[in-house]
């Protein structure tokens, strides 16, 4: 990766911030133009979990815009998945020479985890929750509204979901990191499960777009199996920092 010195004068950072921002800007123009012209079987790829629910038919498009403000929003956020490799190289390559040596060793396999964890929670919802939840939502509108969703609300709220799940999956690195840097000894995070839980359901509340118990007890259960899944890994990977930490704390006490 490209990186700068690691000191430079604040001119030079500025310099440097604003190259990587324009290239940023270019990718992203000429990615979203490129998609636009993909975003039919973009869109069907999208909400083929939630399409039996309109029964045969289609979501509309009130507006004289909508159809074209939905296709541009798609193809927009098409463009930050299909470019994200070049995104992320010009953003690490700006901001790796703030950290030390000991600190660039984690940061590769750190963001090859979270890719890999945002891509399972992503799929997780999309191949079992989505259906589910469209299904709870559409049957709200009982026997007095009909339900005639419009195509930019629809898409909205599956974005949100396959957004939501896989950040809510990143709960791993969290417990890791809370543990790796002292923020939270692992023993708090053991012993206070009672409120991780209640934690996690309060999350899972908030991020989940139509709070329905099928969203709602689906994430916070595999956040929480997630959890502790990572507490078993970390006691595992960092033991030694484990018990020179409690050691120190003891030793404080005493």
């Amino acid at each position: 990766m490209p990186i700068g010195p690691g000191k430079m004068p604040l001119l030079g950072h500025i310099g440097e911030l604003r190259r990587r921002l324009t290239i940023i800007l270019a990718v992203l123009s000429v990615g979203t133009v490129a998609m636009y012209f993909f975003t039919d079987p973009i869109y069907r790829f999208l909400l083929a979990p939630v399409w039996p629910i309109l029964e045969g038919g289609k979501p509309i498009a009130i507006g004289v815009l909508d159809p074209m403000t939905v296709r541009f929003g798609l193809s927009f956020w098409a463009a930050i998945v299909v470019t994200s490799p070049v995104l992320i190289w010009q953003i690490g390559g700006f901001f790796l020479p703030a950290l030390r040596s000991k600190e660039r060793k984690w940061v590769v396999p750190t963001f090859l985890v979270a890719i890999l964890l945002f891509v399972t929670g992503a799929a997780f919802c999309y191949e079992v929750i989505l259906a589910a939840s469209f299904q709870w939502l559409a049957g709200q509108s009982g026997d007095i509204m009909a339900f005639t969703p419009q195509a930019g609300d629809m898409l909205t709220v599956v974005e949100f979901f396959l957004l939501g799940f896989g950040v809510a999956f990143q709960t791993p690195i969290i417990v890791f990191y809370l543990v790796f840097f002292g923020v939270v000894p692992y023993k708090t995070l053991r012993t206070n499960w009672r409120i991780v839980y209640v934690s996690t359901f309060i999350i899972a509340a908030g991020i989940t777009p139509d709070w329905s118990p099928v969203s709602m007890l689906s994430l916070s259960g595999a956040m929480i199996v997630l959890y502790e899944i990572s507490l078993a890994l970390v006691r595992i990977v960092l033991a030694k920092r484990i018990k020179a930490r409690e050691a120190a704390l003891a030793a404080e006490e005493a």
